[in-house]
């Protein structure tokens, strides 16, 4: 979630100069250190590696400034980034999605070079071939007055300009995405969806001014010819795992929170959640354009995983009461195998507050919120389509009693408020 309630900053912005970064030159395995928990099976437990692991994690590797990350990262001495790159470790995810990670290639690098290619405190270290990286809307000026508060804000970093830029950030780049992978992507087709504009979503749940009679009317005409759908981007990423092409869709829905009656984020989350349920849907995605012009959705019968925190828990928490049940209750997506951890529902215990109230099951809790509101909820997914044939899934939250809790922690929390997410599948064999 971005800008949450107990946050170490919040998520949105994009990079000016995006481009995709890929490599190819594969490296050799290093031989596994001994588990120190069995919180999480590594890659060489997992049924002799015959299944393959997609994984989210946001993991709040943004910074207040551009470049900062850039810097933190040039060494392997930055420890919140040495604390994500040993979670990521003891999970071995074998494709990988990080929300909040500031857009820079070069700082894409940096982090598989200098700490996630270096063994944590013993963890194996883990290589990643093949990465993608594009730009986001986030920290894009907007040139408007989005939050309707009487100015229009147009310098980076300025109070009030991440609420008018195109996606929330302070500056162009920080809280982007990108992608990990130990298969190859194929960058001719990924297809990415930035230039989207809200309005063309049919039936877009567009905010209202509750100051007017008119519906609808919290943007103006020309507003609305600006702005985009996605706070960050959504992205078709296809990785080539043994005969499969899995469609890799991911994206950061903005927190349905931060505005007024209008609703505009609650609302504008609803519909980035609801453009992958159109976009796997036969028919669905017709009206669906990409960053290249190409119109529709995914053609009927590709395999996919949706991955991301979309910031919106199927019961509880701040998000319209349909956001994510429009994906987990979509007929393309097996939502049957729920991710959960003993360590979230002890959290949910040892904190209480809002938690006490929850509907949802707090095993299946993914971020550690503030007690007093939202308290923790289920934010992130990885959500397989139904030809696809799971083998496991989880969440890392280790109990208390764990030695791998000090990697979690408790507020101020040394990696972030969000928990890596896992999902196992096993791929069609060439």
């Amino acid at each position: 979630m971005a800008r949450h309630h107990r946050r170490i900053t919040r998520a949105a912005a994009v990079a000016a100069a995006g481009a995709l970064v890929l490599t190819g030159m594969a490296t050799a395995a290093h031989a596994a250190s001994p588990p120190e928990t069995n919180t999480v099976a590594g890659a060489d437990e997992r049924s002799g590696g015959s299944t393959v692991r997609f994984a989210t994690f946001n993991a709040s590797l943004n910074r207040a400034t551009a470049g900062e990350l850039r810097t933190d990262l040039s060494t392997p001495d930055d420890v919140q980034a040495q604390t994500v790159a040993q979670i990521i470790q003891r999970a071995h995810p074998d494709v990988l999605l990080i929300n909040e990670f500031d857009h820079d290639p070069l700082a894409v690098k940096l982090f598989a070079d200098n700490y996630l290619a270096r063994s944590q405190e013993g963890a194996q270290p883990v290589r990643y071939p093949f990465r993608y990286i594009a730009p986001s809307n986030t920290g894009i000026a907007s040139g408007f007055d989005l939050n309707n508060d009487g100015q229009v804000v147009t310098v980076p970093g300025a109070p009030g300009y991440g609420d008018d830029a195109l996606g929330f950030g302070a500056f162009p780049g920080q809280y982007g995405l990108v992608v990990y992978s130990r298969f190859p992507i194929d960058v001719r087709q990924v297809r990415t969806f930035r230039d989207f504009r809200w309005k063309d979503m049919p039936g877009a749940l567009l905010p209202d001014d509750p100051a007017t009679a008119a519906p609808a009317d919290w943007y103006s005409p020309k507003e609305l010819a600006a702005v985009r759908l996605s706070s960050k981007s959504h992205w078709d990423v296809p990785v080539q795992v043994g005969r499969d092409t899995v469609h890799l869709l991911v994206s950061h829905p903005t927190p349905p929170t931060f505005d007024g009656t209008e609703d505009r984020n609650g609302r504008r989350n609803h519909d980035e959640i609801r453009f992958w349920a159109d976009y796997v849907r036969p028919g669905g995605g017709s009206y669906i354009y990409d960053d290249q012009s190409r119109r529709g959705g995914l053609r009927p019968g590709s395999r996919f995983v949706i991955a991301g925190d979309m910031n919106a828990d199927p019961v509880d928490g701040d998000s319209v009461s349909s956001a994510a049940n429009q994906l987990l209750q979509s007929r393309q997506v097996n939502a049957s195998v729920i991710p959960s951890s003993a360590g979230a529902a002890e959290a949910a215990v040892l904190q209480g507050g809002a938690n006490a109230t929850h509907r949802g099951d707090p095993a299946h809790d993914t971020a550690d919120f503030a007690d007093t509101a939202p308290g923790n909820l289920r934010v992130d997914y990885v959500l397989p389509s139904r030809d696809l044939a799971t083998a496991g899934a989880g969440v890392f939250w280790p109990e208390t009693t764990d030695p791998l809790s000090r990697l979690t922690g408790k507020y101020p929390f040394p990696s972030s408020d969000h928990r890596l997410v896992w999902l196992d599948i096993t791929p069609r064999r060439a």
